[in-house]
């Protein structure tokens, strides 16, 4: 491996996650942008999982690994003896699950761990934490206050650094037509709001729900799509209910043509309270779409508040719905962030994340200190 900081590298991505959210879908398009750049890019993914499955279509090989925990002894041996066969220069772990395993299986095999964390959150204080982030080479952080939450968490500044997630600027698009968005209660001539997000706590749900009834309360006219799936759909759909929003905010679940349902919008919001970048965002402004969205974490490193979109306090419905008020009734000021977004998406290429995370691994590889 004397020639790993100059020639190919070979990577093994690691994410054993179950689902499919925005960090798999980032882990997939790294991968096949590094075997852009000649680099040999592996994934380890749970076999038939969606991971696993989207890699073998895009011609990535794929090391089965199903830990039935995240410190499985025999999943890290198992790992641990693909490591060493393949010979890979770096593991690169993608999730905090597999964080864990990873740091066992690269245990005194000489490859160092370079991590990736996409979420806000502090780490967990426990020993356990604070080894397995000690045996990183390398954390990648999404977003600068990523990389604050991170050190404020005990790593230290000079072993982060901040690489944004990307986007694939080449892939085409499609728009949802108006027969799919029938099926979604959508019907045209009001504007279409669209928030494509986990139900869950930190993405706050609740306050977009209330910011629609808001901006209709107001006298926006306003049609809306919630998509997304986890614990708080039913929680959800009840305030829906209470708010007398059926018919103007459809709770639609999870939807595997998200993309085309963004693409088909007038305006993206996200409300999340904690945000690691806002990989979404990303895909509005890719499709020309303004974002209503709040501050939380690293979106504000996305979205420039006033040209791209507009941005409000974190739980602030009354406010993130003046601002779908403003958006609705305003196509010449939605025209106008929409061509800012997709000019300011150029910063964003999977092609720019890929380079950037290339530099990371060669300084580890070297052993050179973070230059800043």
């Amino acid at each position: 491996m004397s020639g790993a900081a100059t020639d190919a590298l070979r990577v093994l991505h690691l994410d054993t996650e179950r689902g499919w959210r925005g960090g798999e879908r980032q882990t997939l398009w790294l991968a096949r942008e590094l075997g852009r750049l000649g680099h040999a890019s592996f994934v380890a993914a749970r076999p038939r999982g969606p991971l696993a499955l989207a890699a073998a279509d895009a011609g990535l090989p794929v090391v089965p690994c199903a830990p039935l925990a995240p410190a499985d002894a025999f999943a890290a041996w198992r790992l641990r003896r693909a490591i060493l066969r393949d010979e890979f220069h770096l593991v690169h772990a993608h999730t905090g699950n597999a964080v864990t395993l990873g740091a066992l299986a690269t245990l005194a095999t000489g490859v160092p761990m370079v991590v990736t964390r996409r979420v806000d959150f502090p780490l967990n204080r426990g020993p356990g934490t604070r080894w397995k982030y000690a045996r990183a080479a390398a954390v990648v952080a999404i977003s600068r206050r990523v990389r604050d939450v991170l050190v404020s968490s005990g790593v230290p500044a000079e072993r982060v650094d901040v690489v944004p997630d990307g986007v694939d600027l080449s892939r085409a698009m499609a728009v949802a037509d108006d027969r799919r968005l029938r099926e979604l209660g959508v019907t045209a001539g009001v504007p279409l709001v669209v928030m494509v997000a986990a139900l869950v706590g930190h993405k706050d749900p609740l306050t977009f729900v209330r910011a629609v009834s808001a901006a209709r309360a107001g006298g926006a006219s306003i049609q809306a799509l919630l998509v997304g799936d986890g614990f708080l759909i039913d929680r959800v759909r009840a305030e829906v209910a209470r708010l007398g929003l059926d018919g103007t905010l459809t709770v639609a679940g999870w939807q595997d043509d998200a993309d085309a349902l963004i693409a088909a919008s007038d305006i993206v919001v996200l409300s999340s309270l904690e945000e690691g970048q806002g990989s979404v965002l990303l895909d509005a402004m890719q499709c020309g779409k303004p974002v209503a969205a709040t501050r939380a974490g690293g979106i504000a490193d996305v979205v420039v508040d006033g040209e791209t979109g507009l941005l409000v306090h974190p739980g602030d419905a009354p406010a993130l719905g003046s601002a779908l008020a403003r958006l609705c009734a305003d196509s010449a000021m939605r025209q106008r962030m929409g061509s800012a977004g997709r000019a300011r998406v150029r910063n964003f290429g999977i092609d720019r994340t890929a380079a950037l995370t290339v530099a990371v691994y060669r300084r580890v590889l070297s052993g050179r200190p973070r230059g800043d």
